[in-house]
């Protein structure tokens, strides 16, 4: 066995695979060498302070790519220009290596507006104020919606929630005032329904009922009837109830007549007006003063006193006559003499 393995063959083969791997190895680091331009090395140049587009141009100059990353926007310096370097100036790097530079941005980094719509006015500056937006301009035009944000304006322009702002911008607000008073209601009777919930829509009132005369949904029937009427005045958010239907309002008088019985009863006026007069209070009559009755309060024995009463005297006349006789005259009765009352 031993003997077979060191047979001249066997050797040759393997130094043949011995040579074979160092060749390998020598090729393997002669290609890496090639590729990564080894011993071939440029200084970074100092392109600190410049404008990012003179920065590029000089990295292009000395054969070194770039990466440009911005910074947070600082508004002690001016746009767009280079703040750091990486690696630094004065390193060594090779061909094709990427330098990083750290620019100042135009302005503040852009902002998501947040959704304040129909939210009230205190909590959306609260929200626009933690994204870093300020509130300009307030306007206040009427809607049924009181101190709730209506519309959000940049630059004379309505923007929707979500728009991308820079940091810091100023941002106006509409803002609900409250419904008014007392406001006309349109005349819808003759328009689709479509047409007449943009009218609603528009004089700031409330679509209410829509009954449609076939039982469907269709927008596109005829408003024939609606109430409150037109003319009529009400404030703004109040709800108008719609009746539609496929034909015509001439075609369905008998159903507006009925509509109006029940909605708009008239008042019948020929009748006198009913009459209320004022009833004064009866007086009551004084109540007969109960005669006095005299008492001692004796201050160590408790002795009754006597009561004194008199008799009324009555006249002639109030005697009635008898048989045909004169009344008989009566004396007058003699008071009596009050007593002494002597207390031991």
């Amino acid at each position: 066995m031993f003997k077979s393995l060191f047979h001249w063959k066997v050797l040759l083969n393997i130094v043949l695979a011995m040579a074979f791997f160092a060749g390998l190895v020598w090729l393997t680091f002669r290609w890496l060498e090639f590729h990564t331009n080894h011993g071939e090395e440029a200084p970074v140049p100092n392109v600190m302070n410049m404008t990012v587009h003179d920065a590029i141009k000089v990295l292009d100059d000395s054969g070194l790519e770039y990466e440009v990353d911005s910074f947070k926007y600082d508004p002690k310096f001016r746009p767009l220009q280079v703040l750091a370097v990486f690696p630094s100036p004065g390193s060594n790097v090779k061909n094709g290596r990427a330098i990083v530079l750290k620019v100042n941005p135009k302005t503040w980094a852009k902002v998501a507006v947040p959704d304040i719509i129909d939210r009230y006015k205190g909590l959306a500056f609260n929200q626009l104020n933690l994204v870093g937006l300020k509130v300009g301009d307030t306007l206040y035009e009427p809607s049924i919606q009181r101190d709730a944000v209506l519309r959000i304006m940049y630059n004379g322009t309505s923007i929707k929630p979500g728009t991308l702002l820079p940091k810091f911008s100023v941002v106006g607000l509409v803002i609900g005032s409250g419904p008014l008073r007392n406001v006309t209601i349109p005349n819808v009777v003759g328009r689709t329904v479509q047409e007449a919930k943009k009218i609603i829509a528009q004089a700031l009132f409330e679509v209410g009922i829509v009954e449609h005369e076939d039982g469907g949904k269709d927008e596109s029937d005829i408003v024939y009837y609606q109430d409150p009427e037109f003319g009529a005045q009400r404030d703004q958010g109040m709800q108008i109830d719609l009746w539609a239907s496929k034909k015509t309002p001439a075609e369905l008088q008998n159903k507006i007549k009925q509509l109006d019985e029940m909605y708009r009863p008239k008042i019948d006026t020929t009748l006198a007006p009913i009459q209320y007069n004022e009833v004064s209070p009866i007086e009551q009559k004084p109540q007969a003063q109960k005669t006095a009755t005299t008492t001692d309060q004796p201050t160590s024995t408790a002795v009754k006193p006597k009561t004194v009463t008199t008799q009324p005297v009555t006249s002639p006349s109030s005697v009635p006559k008898q048989n045909g006789t004169s009344p008989q005259t009566t004396k007058p009765v003699e008071k009596p003499k009050p007593k002494k009352v002597v207390i031991e």
